[in-house]
């Protein structure tokens, strides 16, 4: 967690900011981040990484294009040094994935007294913003993530019965309650061609409460509902197909390709939630390479493991990671796995 020292100084630079540039990881963790941030005064610009989790040099010119006099980083595991040197501006990166070594940018994450601390970027976007009107962005985002912040979750539960009548555990919560219908909402928003994606999160910047979608109570509401309903039936199609895969095998693998839309995380994450004893891997095809999200106890470990002479790579939690696998290299991994899964059964 952020310290009252760390919260009012983020509060002051982004009240004293005229146009920042928040920079974001596209998915729901990152995106209500931005939106809590954004809320707070409503200067500026969000740019998502939704192809990338590497805030790299490439990116500066972004930053020349905005012309921004801050620039907040929410929920990306990497900045490149040449960024933060090129960029000639303040930088404000609050995450939560493994600690980087970097100098001249205003650090914030968790894990740097705390390595096993797991705290969503969007439960310390909430410490900053705490705007009692945000609160179903906050919970949303730090269920996104897989984390329930009790405190939260009780504010939640009095003021939105409707989506969460009690507090559970988090499968429970996200796969069986209402609210884990906002909860993919903040994932499926981001999904399909960028000018549509783009309109939506401007649209979404100024819905005030989740009954203005769900109930499609405004002109907005009804335009933001129409294109979850749509991408949700996609998802939950691809979902029928993912659990037909599943056997007694202690891996549960399911490939599909390009020619589908991505729900990678998304199913990899449900998938977990009803398979907890199980090893999950969700492995899309895309341009030679499998793009794949594990889940899976000490998954990243194992991950490491099986990318020993493999052309690929990928990290992130110790339960819930990523990797991009050579297409021609697939089956070499995914013996490596298979052999690192049992060893750790053993």
């Amino acid at each position: 967690m952020l310290t009252d020292k760390q919260v009012a100084f983020l509060r002051e630079e982004l009240a004293l900011a005229k146009n920042p540039l928040f920079f974001y990881d596209g998915d729901a963790d990152g995106l209500t981040a931005f939106l809590l941030l954004y809320r707070l005064h409503r200067e500026g610009k969000g740019f998502a990484l939704s192809t990338t989790s590497t805030l790299g040099e490439q990116f500066l010119r972004k930053v020349e294009e905005f012309n921004p006099d801050k620039i907040f980083v929410l929920d990306i595991p990497l900045v490149t040094q040449e960024f933060i040197d090129g960029a000639k501006r303040p930088i404000f990166w609050i995450d939560h994935h493994p600690v980087q070594d970097r100098t001249g940018v205003h650090y914030y994450n968790p894990r740097i007294k705390e390595p096993s601390a797991y705290i969503p970027t969007s439960r310390m976007a909430w410490q900053v913003s705490e705007r009692p009107e945000d609160l179903w962005i906050a919970v949303a985002g730090s269920l996104a993530d897989w984390h329930a912040p009790d405190e939260l979750l009780d504010q939640f539960v009095q003021r939105y019965p409707l989506l969460l009548p009690e507090k559970s555990d988090l499968a429970t919560m996200i796969y069986t309650q209402p609210v884990g219908k906002l909860v993919k909402f903040f994932f499926f928003i981001q999904k399909g061609p960028s000018s549509e994606v783009r309109k939506s999160i401007k649209v979404l910047t100024r819905i005030n409460a989740p009954e203005e979608i769900f109930e499609q109570q405004n002109a907005a509401g009804k335009f933001l509902f129409k294109r979850f309903a749509a991408i949700n039936q996609k998802y939950e199609a691809v979902l029928t197909k993912a659990k037909k895969v599943v056997t007694s095998s202690k891996i549960i693998l399911y490939k599909y390709t390009e020619n589908e839309w991505s729900f990678t995380v998304n199913l990899a994450n449900e998938l977990m939630a009803f398979y907890p004893d199980k090893y999950v891997v969700i492995a899309r095809q895309k341009s030679g390479e499998m793009k794949c999200s594990l889940r899976g106890k000490n998954i990243l470990s194992l991950l490491q493991r099986a990318l020993v002479g493999v052309s690929g790579s990928g990290g992130g939690h110790d339960d819930a990671c990523g990797a991009v696998i050579k297409e021609e290299d697939w089956d070499i991994f995914f013996r490596n796995l298979n052999e690192a899964v049992t060893a750790s059964s053993i």
